[in-house]
């Protein structure tokens, strides 16, 4: 008996996959190649340096005009809250878009449901949120890909998403 390749996805298609592929822009496809753990944290660290870029706009340059002109210092769990709703929005609005941020267009990567499809709001929020324990806690949810079957980040296996490889 062959042996499956543990990156594949192996769900089986539904009756109605080609329909539905053909009716919703969204589907990606039923049988995709997982990426790499190499692969995803490369784009995981290019994603870090377009994030110096995001936090500029939309963190520094408030909280420098706020502390400037008006003397005000927001306490430090607003500013955290800031960050943390300010990243969410980037990565759900790309997620959501095509499933793909600006650092994982540039490394062929597309974030995906179990079935295929671009995540809806509420699962981008649930990784997104799962994945700040992963990265404060030494890197640990990603460590997880090392004893994964399918090689997955563990806030991927938890919300039931998984990183592809574009052709």
């Amino acid at each position: 008996m062959k042996k499956q390749d543990p990156r594949r996805n192996t769900a089986a298609p539904s009756r109605n996959a080609e329909s539905r592929s053909a009716n919703h822009p969204q589907v990606v496809a039923q049988v995709v190649e997982l990426a790499g753990v190499r692969r995803r944290l490369a784009s995981l660290l290019y994603e870090g340096l377009l994030l110096l870029g995001v936090l500029a706009l939309v963190f520094l340059v408030p909280y420098l005009v706020l502390g400037v002109l008006f003397g005000i210092a927001p306490a430090g769990w607003v500013a955290w809250l800031h960050i943390y709703v300010a990243l969410g929005a980037y990565f759900i609005w790309y997620w959501r878009r095509r499933g793909q941020t600006l650092a994982m267009q540039t490394w062929k990567l597309r974030l995906v449901t179990a079935d295929g499809r671009v995540p809806s709001v509420a699962t981008g929020w649930l990784r997104y949120t799962l994945a700040w324990p992963s990265l404060l806690c030494f890197g640990l949810g990603l460590a997880w890909a090392l004893v994964d079957r399918d090689r997955q980040f563990l806030h991927d296996r938890l919300a039931g998403t998984r990183i592809v490889l574009l052709p």
